[in-house]
């Protein structure tokens, strides 16, 4: 690879090594010790408001919102609250489960095989038996786009607010790719949802390195994003496991970041958001404020005419949710889109998904991507929030990364069969998909191409509900400093950052 090459990559014999500025509190880590992690399922419309008062007044971080009642809330419970806690749940007569007794402890556990790198001759280190860090998964992207030139390209679609690539990976065996129908999936737009981006990653190790997926690429072109949200992301893993948001710097001096999810165009700053920097709900000053969104709409809109479903993964819950999120809406053919995500999840074996109405099955929340991806006429758009239920959440172990990405990956055949069917030249379908485990192919050097983000803006809907105002709280964690010299949190306490 030549000097030349953009954000410092480079390569060596023994694999691809990514190098990528340093966040500025990197060195603030966030402990979650003896805090816990509370589910209350509320019976009535009081209970409900109970809980939420409760945890406006003590700043409590929500983790899993109910809409209204027989939904689970989670809420993280800090250790100096705990008895205090207790007794307003007993005198208000709310039972609560703790489903994490030791949120850190979780995160230490989550995992544990981060450290075990592939053999010093594997040309990546993706295994999928641990979650990777953000220079892992690029360049295993890198690794294919120079191993498969004919199928895979490296699009890289623009730059984070920390000066991290943003790539996207088209994955075709067509000559004109260009010509046929495309499915657009992404993952890690919410930093601390980790299973997210190795789920997508997943995808592109079946769809790229299995001959028998080959099928998949007959009739649909795919373009994968599986890290939305770098600069986040890499944040959850060096310095706050939670961390949701952007790193972008706000009005507040003392919380960075907007919430992606609630940054795109269409009804923006609509119910679900909120005008406080320090909201993890936090739209942003405008629509499209961040890099991150601004790019990614950029790119879609390039290829609106061509992409025919859009994919978003997250975590978690085990939803799949259609549009409108906005508010409880319905789009003219909704059953259409009911009726596929139906068929797709009829496919999952191991995870149940429940299937319905964003707004209506949980929340409303204004400034979602796929409420934006179906606005600029992208037919199917669909947000599915991956395992667990809310015994791990967020700290999902890594065991549990192929399960739940080969329990999802044969339903990519049914939405590839629809839009093969409904908006191209279906050629064939009919094989069984074969979910494998990845293995180590041989080393290599690397390309890599350069796409340069268009001059449109996407249109901005102007909100049909008035944004919140309210100023929502969440509980700060103890933030301790890291040793130089051990990259272990020392006892010094410090004011946590963002």
């Amino acid at each position: 690879m030549s000097l030349g090459l953009l954000f410092g990559f480079f390569v060596t014999l023994t694999g691809f090594v990514v190098t990528f500025p340093a966040s500025p509190a990197e060195k603030n880590v966030v402990s979650y010790s003896k805090f816990q992690v509370w589910r209350i399922t509320p019976s009535t419309i009081e209970e409900n408001q109970f809980l939420m008062k409760i945890s406006k007044t003590y700043g409590l971080t929500v983790l899993n919102e109910a809409k209204l009642v027989n939904t689970p809330v989670d809420l993280l419970i800090p250790p100096e609250l705990k008895k205090k806690l207790e007794n307003k749940m007993t005198r208000a007569n709310i039972t609560h489960v703790v489903t994490i007794g030791d949120l850190q402890r979780a995160i230490n556990n989550q995992n544990l095989n981060a450290n075990i790198r592939n053999s010093k001759t594997a040309p990546y280190n993706m295994t999928w038996t641990s979650y990777h860090r953000l220079s892992d998964i690029y360049g295993y992207m890198n690794y294919l786009a120079v191993t498969y030139p004919s199928v895979v390209s490296l699009i890289n679609i623009g730059i984070s607010y920390e000066k991290r690539p943003l790539y996207v990976l088209r994955i075709s065996n067509s000559s004109s790719p260009g010509t046929k129908p495309a499915i657009w999936i992404d993952g890690g737009i919410h930093a601390r949802e980790w299973i997210a981006p190795a789920v997508a990653s997943y995808f592109i190790q079946q769809l790229v390195e299995v001959p028998a997926n080959a099928k998949l690429l007959t009739n649909v072109v795919w373009y994968i994003m599986p890290v939305m949200n770098p600069d986040g992301y890499e944040y959850s893993f060096v310095t706050d496991r939670l961390w949701r948001k952007t790193r972008s710097l706000t009005s507040s001096s003392s919380c960075r970041g907007v919430d992606p999810n609630r940054n795109f165009g269409y009804k923006w700053g609509g119910l679900g958001t909120s005008t406080d920097p320090c909201s993890e709900i936090y739209k942003g000053t405008k629509a499209f404020s961040e890099p991150e969104t601004n790019a990614t709409s950029n790119f879609i809109l390039g290829k609106a005419n061509q992409i025919k479903l859009y994919l978003t993964l997250h975590s978690y819950g085990q939803y799949a949710l259609i549009p409108w999120g906005y508010d409880v809406a319905y789009p003219p053919d909704y059953n259409d889109m009911l009726a596929l995500a139906n068929k797709t999840v009829s496919k999952f074996v191991k995870y149940k998904f429940s299937v319905g109405n964003s707004a209506d099955l949980l929340y409303a929340a204004a400034g979602g991507s796929d409420d934006w991806a179906k606005s600029v006429g992208i037919k199917y758009s669909y947000t599915f929030e991956l395992a667990d239920t809310g015994t791990y959440g967020f700290t999902l172990p890594a065991s549990q990364i192929l399960p739940v990405s080969q329990d999802f990956f044969p339903a990519l055949d049914v939405f590839a069969t629809q839009v093969a069917v409904c908006c191209g030249d279906a050629t064939t379908t009919t094989s069984k998909l074969t979910s494998t485990k990845p293995t180590t192919p041989k080393s290599t050097s690397i390309k890599s191409t350069t796409y340069k983000p268009t001059s449109v803006k996407p249109t901005t809907a102007k909100p049909t509900a008035t944004p919140t105002t309210s100023k929502p709280s969440s509980s700060k964690p103890t933030t301790l400093k890291l040793s130089t010299s051990t990259n272990k949190p020392t006892t010094t306490p410090r004011k946590p950052i963002g």
